[in-house]
């Protein structure tokens, strides 16, 4: 990402001279931009002006006291379990994407961890592996249907999800080429992230603990996975309660005839 921003602002602005680039230069620049791509470019002119200063190409880092706008995450969608059968029905067991599909959605992992998985991480029927981002060790029992999937697609590689031409996959280009197989499943609105937090919300529905869904998910804060319980006990409490006042409800009344008011038809 990095590497992409430090290119545009060559192509836009390297004919001049780094030395003269001013912090009003910069705010006018981000000004322009949206919350989460102004964050980003801001991180990455930091970096470039600290070289610089390191350098000696510059005095001061021109970025030093710049403050943007906080940037709010959207929430990203769960995939209901209608989705998830979509998805399903559309790739068969043994496609790259029923895999991929089964390994993010079986094992609760971060696309980013999911592409390293491999046949070398399974050991006495558990799949043990690093999460990249927390650095957190976990050992997830394989799920049945994960077996299954496993078993239907064999693999050569080093790891179980390659691109055509045979290469592991980088997690931004998994993370793409997931969002096409969505759109084709007429599914635009999931992702990949939204499987991870459908194996969350499973387990909270099945009634395991915050610190039971964490093993899995690897979660460092119970706080994270707590919403997921929060929101399957709501949805067992208003089923509960309905279920009470139907049967408070006298024999006489039917579920269509509940709140209708009485008409009559008077004289015109």
């Amino acid at each position: 990402m990095r590497r992409a921003i430090l290119e545009r602002f060559r192509v836009e602005h390297g004919d001049r001279r780094i030395a003269t680039l001013e912090q009003r230069h910069l705010v006018k620049l981000l000004g322009g931009m949206k919350p989460f791509a102004a964050r980003n470019w801001l991180k990455t002119l930091r970096g470039l002006m600290q070289f610089a200063v390191a350098a000696e190409l510059r005095l001061d880092d021109p970025t030093s006291g710049i403050k943007l706008v906080r940037a709010k995450a959207g929430r990203i969608h769960t995939w209901t379990e209608e989705e998830i059968a979509q998805f399903e029905a559309f790739y068969p067991v043994g496609s790259r994407p029923r895999l991929a599909m089964a390994l993010l959605l079986y094992t609760g992992q971060r696309r980013s961890d999911v592409v390293r998985l491999g046949q070398q991480h399974i050991r006495g029927g558990a799949i043990a592996l690093r999460q990249q981002k927390t650095g957190r060790a976990l050992v997830i029992p394989v799920h049945p249907v994960l077996a299954d999937v496993l078993d239907a697609t064999p693999s050569n590689h080093l790891t179980f999800l390659v691109t055509t031409a045979g290469k592991p996959f980088t997690a931004a280009g998994f993370g793409n080429l997931f969002r096409e197989w969505c759109d084709e499943a007429g599914l635009p609105h999931c992702s990949s992230h939204g499987l991870r937090k459908a194996q969350c919300r499973r387990l909270a529905e099945a009634g395991c603990t915050a610190p039971q869904i964490a093993s899995i998910s690897g979660h460092r804060s119970l706080a994270e996975v707590q919403r997921y319980i929060e929101e399957a006990e709501q949805a067992r409490l208003a089923e509960a309660a309905m279920a009470t006042v139907i049967r408070a409800l006298p024999q006489t009344k039917t579920a269509t005839g509940i709140g209708k008011p009485k008409t009559s038809v008077g004289k015109l």
